[in-house]
């Protein structure tokens, strides 16, 4: 299991701090400063940054530290944890020009120096930790180039830098709430295996999103899944999925991605879920983040657009949901409340005419006979109005079922999207998104 100190450590020793955020080392620094601990930045060439008292070398130091996050070149890396010996347990090494360049020795080294002297290493080639309860953050991107996701519900594990990157613009774009993130990168030593058992304890923490490239141990890492995925809920993104995938994946982190094959198989047996690409992974990480999940595949879909429930129903044939007929009885009390030309079907097409309360009427009806509701509504009618979220937002707080929401965009829906997402109702994009979402939150 990843020790506390690399997500909640007292103190922090940044090796190869700089004076200016232009450089690397500076940006870190820089991000550093809102940490709640002390902060203790080692560079020879100064007595002070940004600050802070600065300190010529690791032995220079005044105290032992709860975490060292090291920025220099690549060979000076196993003489820096040498230096760390009783003075830390935990390193994030940032720097890369290891095993992704072919430098196997070096980075063997690493991790030979980390076992001799007791220190537990993320990295090297990696983005580090971000932690916002702790405002915790050793990624080397400025605040004005990546805006941070606020404190929230979701864990961010990549061993990629970029799709973190990725990822985090997308969960702040969509006002999806960070508890935690870490980018491990060729993980010499902490694995995605122990990152999930430390995250599976964690109770900041309710959904786990994953982008994996390699798995070390392959037992531990499913024993790990499974025991995370029992009490969170867990989605995985596998890359190297092909032969050029796989080499793309051992140029990057020096280690071998394996066969796809083999790792979709052992997802499938044990019944942990895999987004198929980082559109599925986005979308099922909106819809976790705001409901919980349950038992269940009967979908039942509501729209005053024909083609968008059409579009719905198709994405759910992809998704192995079932778009489950009316029941007999309930096809018979909708007729006789609602026009002739109403669709009373699934999809249930209550056409351009809809009125607020009517989407309302249909969920009371149905809402014993589906595990989970996908509403469309097309805001350029006259009869679509903000006063929707709170009536949706009554249905959910009465009958807690998966509920996942799609309209057009235009002055009315973005006011309405506004205060559905408030309500934790999540909007998509799309229809074919919105059932992606849906089907997260139903498990068979």
């Amino acid at each position: 299991m990843i020790p506390d100190c690399f997500f909640d450590p007292g103190s922090i020793a940044l090796v190869g701090a700089a004076h200016t955020d232009i450089k690397l080392g500076g940006i870190v620094l820089k991000n550093l400063l809102r940490f709640k601990g002390k902060v203790y930045p080692v560079n020879p060439k100064y007595n002070e940054l940004m600050g802070l008292k600065a300190y010529a070398s690791v032995e220079a130091l005044p105290d032992s530290v709860d975490l060292a996050v090291i920025m220099r070149p690549a060979p000076e890396v196993p003489d820096i944890l040498h230096q760390f010996k009783n003075k830390t347990t935990c390193a994030i090494v940032v720097s890369s020009g290891f095993a992704e360049v072919g430098e196997t020795g070096l980075q063997d080294e690493v991790k030979r120096v980390g076992r001799e002297t007791g220190i537990r290493i993320v990295g090297p080639n990696c983005m580090g930790v971000c932690n916002p309860s702790k405002r915790l953050d050793t990624f080397f991107l400025t605040y004005e180039r990546m805006k941070r996701p606020r404190k929230g519900n979701v864990a961010v594990v990549s061993q990629s830098g970029a799709l973190l990157i990725c990822l985090f613009e997308v969960i702040k774009a969509w006002n999806i709430g960070l508890s935690k993130a870490i980018g491990y990168g060729n993980a010499v030593d902490i694995d995605v295996s122990d990152i999930f058992e430390y995250l599976s304890q964690d109770r900041a923490t309710d959904v786990v999103i994953s982008y994996i490239e390699s798995v070390g141990d392959g037992r531990r890492f499913v024993e790990s899944a499974k025991e995370l995925s029992g009490k969170k809920s867990l989605v995985i993104l596998k890359s190297g999925k092909g032969l050029s995938g796989q080499v793309a994946a051992y140029s990057h982190t020096g280690r071998l991605a394996g066969k796809y094959e083999v790792f979709h198989s052992v997802l499938q047996q044990f019944g942990i879920p895999e987004a198929r690409d980082l559109d599925e992974l986005v979308d099922a990480t909106k819809a976790l983040s705001y409901q919980m999940p349950v038992k269940g595949n009967r979908v039942c879909i509501l729209t005053n657009g024909g083609g968008a429930g059409v579009l719905a129903a198709d994405e759910c044939m992809r998704q192995g949901l079932e778009i489950a007929r009316l029941p007999e009885d309930k096809i018979k009390r909708l007729r006789e409340m609602f026009p002739h030309f109403y669709g009373i079907n699934n999809p249930l097409d209550l056409t351009a005419q809809v009125q607020d309360k009517e989407y309302l009427q249909v969920l009371e009806e149905l809402h014993d006979d589906y595990d989970g509701f996908l509403i469309i509504a097309m805001a350029g009618v006259q009869g679509v109005s903000e006063r929707l979220a709170d009536l949706i937002k009554d249905f959910q707080v009465r009958t807690p079922k998966p509920l996942v929401f799609y309209t057009t965009l235009n002055t009315v829906s973005m006011r309405l999207k506004s205060l559905l997402e408030k309500a934790r109702i999540p909007v998509f994009p799309s229809p074919e998104r919105a059932i992606r979402g849906l089907r997260a939150l139903l498990r068979q």
